[in-house]
C-alpha cells in the first residue's frame, strides 16, 4: 500500500470544528458570528448558528437592541438565539436525542448555553475562542456537571 493515508488525514475533532467555523458564516447576528455542531457517535446530529428565531426578521443595524451596548451589557435584550441553544433546539425539533453528545463551538458557551448543554446531556465541549472573561465560573459549573471541556487552536493560529 503506497504511503500512509492517515498521515495527511485531518483529525476528527479538527474536522468538526472546521464545520462549525463554516456554519457560523450563516449567522445573521451583526455583532458576532458563532457556529456550533452537535455530534453523536462521530456523526453530525445538528448544526446551527446564532441569529433571530425561526420566522422572525433577521437582525439588522435597525433591529439590533445591543448595537450600541458593550458586548455583554443587557445581553438578555438580544433577539438572537445562541448557536449552542439553536443546536439543541434543532435536534429536539427533529426528535434526536442529545444525551451523550459532543458539541463543537466556535466560541466558549455563555452561562445560559452552558446550563442548556448540561441539561441536554452533552458530555464534552470543544471550543475555539473565548466568549467573555467569565470562563472560570462557567467551567466550574460544567466540570461539576461532569462535562469535559477542550480548547482547540489550529496550528499557527493565535487565539482571537
Amino acid at each position: 500500500m503506497p504511503g500512509n493515508l492517515t498521515e495527511n488525514r485531518i483529525q476528527i475533532d479538527q474536522y468538526f470544528m472546521k464545520i462549525a467555523e463554516l456554519v457560523k458564516e450563516r449567522s445573521t447576528c451583526i455583532k458576532q458570528k458563532v457556529g456550533a455542531v452537535l455530534v453523536k457517535d462521530k456523526h453530525i446530529i445538528s448544526t446551527s448558528y446564532n441569529g433571530a428565531p425561526k420566522g422572525v426578521t433577521h437582525c439588522t443595524t435597525g433591529t439590533c437592541l445591543r448595537q450600541n451596548l458593550s458586548s455583554l451589557e443587557k445581553a438578555y435584550l438580544c433577539r438572537g438565539v445562541h448557536a449552542e441553544a439553536n443546536c439543541i433546539a434543532q435536534a429536539s425539533y427533529h426528535g434526536t436525542s442529545t444525551k451523550n453528545s459532543i458539541i463543537y463551538c466556535t466560541h466558549f458557551p455563555c452561562m445560559s448555553c452552558s446550563k442548556i448543554l448540561i441539561n441536554a446531556g452533552v458530555k464534552k465541549i470543544f471550543y475555539n475562542r473565548e466568549y467573555d472573561m467569565d470562563n472560570d465560573l462557567k467551567m466550574g459549573l460544567l466540570r461539576e456537571a461532569g462535562i469535559e471541556i477542550e480548547k482547540i487552536i489550529k496550528r499557527g493560529e493565535i487565539d482571537e
